[in-house]
């Protein structure tokens, strides 16, 4: 069996470490900036250990062939660490994923790929592979910080719920189409009504895009209160 591993600080093993601090640094700045769960700590943590996992990773192969009566084909698998960690980054990054239910939104997605990033970034670093590991960080700055900037001109698709309280008698297709009218598509359509006291209460899933986000509940409120029997509007968005 191999016993305690022979570490001596190096250069080498510093440079690895600093830069990995430096790569960890700039990537949880943009998530601690946004005010995100995982911010500078953790991903500055992520991308530190995954590094010095890579590095002891690499000095446990290295000194496998100094262990006596280790054959050349007994070696450790230097990538089975670096394995680990990247499989041990699920857990964490789903801790950060939050779906909303109120307003259907999941947000921390990116933030769960920055973590992920990092891990990897580390174990580039880690491993001795500074320049890709160097690259690799330049490009994810620029897209962190620069992307969103243009993200913001593009119209995406957008959804939203949309309560129509009513009576009976007023037509589910006239509240339908005072929707569409407004260029928005109705995706589906939950129905509760009570048998009783005749009241109705709809909730529609709509489709539009994002760019029409401030000005749409107002027109939709504007434009579905003219209607007869309906007594109360309530935007999910």
């Amino acid at each position: 069996m191999l016993g305690a591993l022979s570490f001596e600080l190096t250069g080498d093993s510093i440079l690895r470490v600093g830069l990995a601090v430096v790569a960890g640094t700039i990537l949880g700045l943009e998530r601690e900036h946004h005010g995100r769960a995982a911010g500078l700590r953790t991903i500055l943590i992520v991308c530190l250990a995954s590094c010095v996992a890579m590095v002891v990773s690499n000095l446990f192969y290295q000194e496998s062939f100094r262990a006596i009566g280790y054959g050349p084909s007994t070696h450790p698998d230097p990538a089975r660490l670096a394995a680990g960690v990247l499989a041990g980054m699920g857990f964490l990054g789903a801790g950060v994923i939050i779906h909303q239910q109120r307003t259907n939104v999941t947000r921390g997605v990116t933030t769960a790929a920055t973590l992920w990033f990092s891990a990897i970034v580390g174990i580039c670093f880690g491993a001795g592979a500074l320049g890709l590991a160097a690259l690799a960080t330049g490009i994810s700055t620029v897209i962190l910080y620069l992307v969103p900037k243009f993200e913001r001109h593009i119209a995406k698709d957008w959804y939203a719920d949309l309560t129509v309280k009513m009576d009976q008698a007023t037509a589910v297709e006239t509240v339908t189409t005072a929707i569409e009218a407004l260029k928005v598509k109705v995706k589906g359509v939950n129905w509760e009504e009570d048998v009783v006291t005749g009241h109705r209460e709809l909730r529609f899933h709509l489709k539009f895009k994002n760019t029409r986000l401030k000005t749409l509940p107002q027109e939709m409120v504007k434009a579905l209160s003219t209607l007869p029997g309906v007594k109360a509007i309530h935007w999910h968005g």
